[in-house]
Formats: structure tokens, sequence, C-alpha cells
């Protein structure tokens, strides 16, 4: 099976999630940009609000799209420590990676949010999703910025995640609702026949659209 595109994703989605429909201690936390558009239709269909949790992957150097670890919001930072002491990576590659990184995310806090504030998830069931599930350091860095604010519930789900990383995020969160879960997962865009990147424009788009707001970019949908 693969996906059309982000759009058909969600909307696969919020038949499963159906059962947090219209309810008003129920969020949906998207991880930008790509979980954005997947977000956006299961908040729709649950007729939810939809939010941000900010986080950035930590490329291994020369090697970006390996994770080799995670930041947050509120100094949260995850590492993959097999593949940091595999590569024999040093802390002064790490830190010099994770500045970078923290850089793009305040970029991104203000494009994105302005001066809106983080929303209260104190026991709120927060739904927490992205467009997939690669290494799982980036969910893992958004479950602990998440759990910090006290919510009720907190499920992740995603279109595509590996069986390994399944098993073990299951363990830290309330449930995991997923659309595939293959025993190896090469990288995300595989599973879509569709996998273009998602703009700044598309995701302020979206939350204006969510919000209720007229948008301010002309974003692709």
């Amino acid at each position: 099976m693969r996906l059309r595109n982000r759009q058909e994703a969600g909307r696969l989605l919020a038949k499963q999630l159906l059962a947090y429909a219209r309810r008003p201690d129920v969020i949906v936390l998207a991880l930008p940009r790509g979980g954005v558009p997947v977000a956006f239709e299961v908040a729709q269909a649950l007729q939810v609000p939809l939010d941000l949790c900010l986080v950035r992957k930590l490329g291994v150097p020369g090697q970006p799209e390996l994770a080799m670890g995670a930041i947050g919001s509120g100094d949260v930072r995850v590492l993959n420590r097999e593949i940091v002491e595999g590569l024999g990576i040093s802390v002064t590659a790490l830190n010099a990676v994770a500045a970078e990184e923290l850089q793009e995310l305040q970029r991104r806090d203000r494009v994105y949010r302005g001066d809106r504030p983080f929303p209260d998830l104190r026991d709120q069931i927060v739904i927490l999703m992205d467009d997939g599930i690669a290494t799982g350091s980036t969910m893992r860095a958004a479950i602990q910025v998440i759990q910090a604010r006290s919510p009720q519930q907190l499920i992740v789900a995603v279109p595509v995640m590996p069986r390994s990383v399944y098993d073990q995020l299951i363990q830290e969160v309330d449930g995991i609702v997923a659309l595939l879960v293959p025993e190896y997962l090469s990288s995300i865009s595989v599973w879509y026949r569709d996998f273009a990147q998602t703009s700044d424009e598309e995701v302020c788009q979206l939350l204006a659209i969510a919000r209720g707001e007229q948008p301010h970019f002309l974003g692709r949908r």
C-alpha cells in the first residue's frame, strides 16, 4: 500500500480517530512542516482545534537525513545514542548541529505562531501527528515537550512507522494509531506517491483555515 499524499493519509487516519470527534478536551498537534497537512485533515474531520509542536531533527553531519537526535521547545534534547556513539560524533559537532537547528526552530516559531502562546494542554487529550516516523527521535522530543505540560492523554497518530519504533513508543504514550507499520522502513517518502515538500506558506495557510481566519498566504494544498 502506498498513500496518494498527505491529505489522503490524514483522511484515512481521521476515520480511525472518530471516537475523539467534537470533544472539547481534544486538540490535534502537528509536527511541521510535513505533519501539518496530515493533521489538518484530522482536525477538520473531528472538528477539534489544530496547533503545532515545534521540534527539530538533529541530522548527522554530512548525512542530514539520518537523525542522531532532536530538540524541542523548553530545552528538550533527545539523542540516538546508538548513532552518536556508533559514528563517533563528537560533543562539539553535536552542539554545532543543535545550535543551528535551534535557530531554525525559533524562526519557525515566529513565522507559524507569531505572538500566539502555546496552547494549555493540562487535562487535554492530545493527538500528536506527523507525516511518518523513521527513527523516532523527533517524535520522542515532541512527546517530552507535551508530557511536560500535563495532558490527560497523549495519542500518537501517523500514517507510517517501523515496527521497532512502534514497539518502543507504545511504552511512552497512551496509544498509537498508524495506518502502516512495516517491519522495515528505508524512508518515509517511499510510502507516498506524492511526498512534495510542505512550504511555510502552506503551513500558515492551513493554520489560518483551522482557526477560521482568512489565510495570509496562498500555499498549495
